[in-house]
């Protein structure tokens, strides 16, 4: 069967991770808000402009219910948590076509980011997202000798933002430029931080973790 386990099963190192002043990120008016209630609470997450397909794609999802009942499929501590697949697949499916890459310089896989799941590059040299499954970033601090080895391998500069968010409130620096990044949590952090300490079979949550989205501003 085939699935959208594009981001890579990196085994990282275990590392805790606080959010305190990370977890309440400023919105202002016009941004649009859409929640992802949980059994563990409920996410809030700020969709960005300057990715208007995927930004439009989601709340067409939100909107029509489609993602409803789906379920985070993979979990892996310090990484990520991945859902939105069609439900009842378990993850093996998405939900429409996949949508054009959105790769924008800006929007980086800091701690709580939104991003789009895909297909791996052998299968997909142009990196198009799935249309229905995303990840949130866990992620873990990285420290700038870090990150001056990861510019050497992808032969990218980090910029004075990324550095800057990547040895206070970590990420997964390595994914950048690789997935499209296409929103960021808002509220419910300390869920996401729940949900990727749950007990786990492989990456596979041991109790199903439900998806509901909603449109709320």
């Amino acid at each position: 069967m085939k699935k959208y386990i594009s981001i890579s099963l990196y085994v990282l190192l275990a590392l805790g991770i606080s959010m305190s002043s990370h977890a309440q990120k400023s919105t202002k008016d016009g941004d649009v808000l859409v929640t992802i209630t949980t059994e563990l609470g409920i996410i809030t997450v700020k969709l960005y402009d300057k990715t208007p397909l995927h930004k439009a794609n989601f709340l067409k999802l939100a909107e029509s219910g489609e993602m409803n009942g789906s379920i985070f499929h993979r979990v892996i501590n310090n990484f990520m948590i991945q859902g939105g697949g069609a439900p009842g697949t378990n993850g093996s499916q998405s939900i429409g076509s996949t949508i054009p890459a959105e790769f924008i310089p800006d929007y980086f896989h800091k701690k709580g980011a939104l991003c789009a799941a895909r297909m791996g590059d052998q299968v997909n040299p142009k990196k198009e997202s799935s249309g229905s499954q995303f990840y949130i970033v866990h992620g873990r601090v990285s420290s700038n000798a870090d990150l001056d080895v990861m510019e050497k391998r992808s032969r990218t500069k980090y910029t004075e933002a990324q550095r800057r968010a990547y040895t206070t409130v970590g990420g997964t620096p390595h994914l950048d430029g690789g997935y499209t990044v296409f929103g960021e949590v808002v509220e419910g952090m300390e869920v996401v931080d729940k949900i990727a300490v749950v007990a786990v079979n492989g990456s596979v949550p041991a109790t199903a973790i439900t998806i509901q989205l909603k449109v709320v501003k």
